[in-house]
């Protein structure tokens, strides 16, 4: 793979989790070489994280992907650069544009800034539902308790994650 992203000159490149850690072990410096790669679907390794941010070139983006397939694969992002200080797990950001991120209580409540809550999702990008299965669809997608259109539903993801102060999203499990 590292001889593709320099033969073809490869500027973008989004990976899963587990590839993104393969790659960082194995052919950082390939890695390195993209001026922005998007990994997610999993918890991201924060010592590959932190190996490969200490590789990167100025004007490079690293970014953490955070979100369900039923609302469109993501729905928070975390951006970072050569330089950006990461301590512990690594947060999954902020929300994408027309994408919605709540933590919210067992009562459908926000929870206060450092409080930890299950993560409900929405925005234009959510599904309508899973096909053939009235039950599963009526128990994840659930009536957006804040909406200002009749109709609107959030993703009930049942991961757990906190708001920082600094308004991004610490993942929990």
């Amino acid at each position: 793979l590292a001889a593709q992203l320099r033969h073809h000159r490869v500027t973008s490149l989004w990976l899963t989790a587990a590839l993104f850690e393969q790659m960082a072990l194995h052919q950082g410096e390939a890695l390195a070489g993209v001026r922005q790669v998007l990994a997610g679907g999993d918890v991201l390794p924060a010592a590959r994280v932190r190996e490969h941010l200490a590789r990167l070139p100025e004007g490079t983006t690293f970014l953490n992907g955070y979100g369900p397939t039923e609302n469109t694969t993501f729905s928070a992002t975390f951006a970072m650069q050569h330089g950006t200080r990461v301590e512990g797990a690594i947060p999954i950001g902020r929300p994408l544009s027309n994408s919605t991120v709540y933590v919210l209580d067992a009562h459908l409540h926000p929870v206060p800034v450092g409080v930890a809550g299950e993560v409900y999702v929405g925005g234009q990008g959510l599904a309508w539902g899973y096909l053939n299965r009235p039950e599963l669809t009526a128990e994840r997608f659930v009536p957006h308790p804040f909406a200002s259109t009749p109709g609107e539903r959030l993703y009930r993801t049942g991961d757990k994650a906190r708001w920082k102060a600094d308004g991004t999203l610490d993942f929990l499990g």
